[in-house]
């Protein structure tokens, strides 16, 4: 899988929708659709470390491929994933939504829905 690197957020769809749909407070969906983080993505073999840095704050989640883990939303809230692999895609189910996370050519697209609502994020290797 290729997602080791730096990766610059360019294009997001429906974030403040999906944030709303998780139940994120007002005050962190009015920061957090200002700002369009960078993200690291670490990977040793089935272990990811995956960094989220924003203006002011920087987060840090990481999972191995198959096992629930403990993971914090960016409110800070913690929830229990379990990431796997799946035909060179992450996909990560929690009792709130289901994400997927590929790479398409260039880029690395994260589809994210929660319920009816589908957030798409789109980054750029930098």
């Amino acid at each position: 899988m290729a997602f080791n690197g730096t990766w610059e957020v360019y294009s997001e769809e429906n974030l403040e929708d999906f944030l709303k749909a998780v139940g994120a407070p007002e005050m962190v969906v009015k920061m957090r659709t200002n700002i369009k983080p960078v993200i690291v993505v670490e990977q040793k073999g089935k272990d990811f470390t995956y960094i989220l840095k924003m203006a002011g704050c920087t987060q840090v989640n990481s999972f191995t491929i198959g096992q629930e883990t403990e993971m914090t939303a960016v409110d800070g809230r913690k929830f229990k994933c379990t990431v796997r692999e799946e035909n060179g895609k992450l996909v990560a189910e929690s009792a709130k939504f289901t994400s997927v996370r590929e790479i398409q050519g260039e880029e690395m697209v994260e589809t994210i829905t929660a319920g009816s609502v589908t957030f798409t994020s789109k980054s750029r290797r930098v």
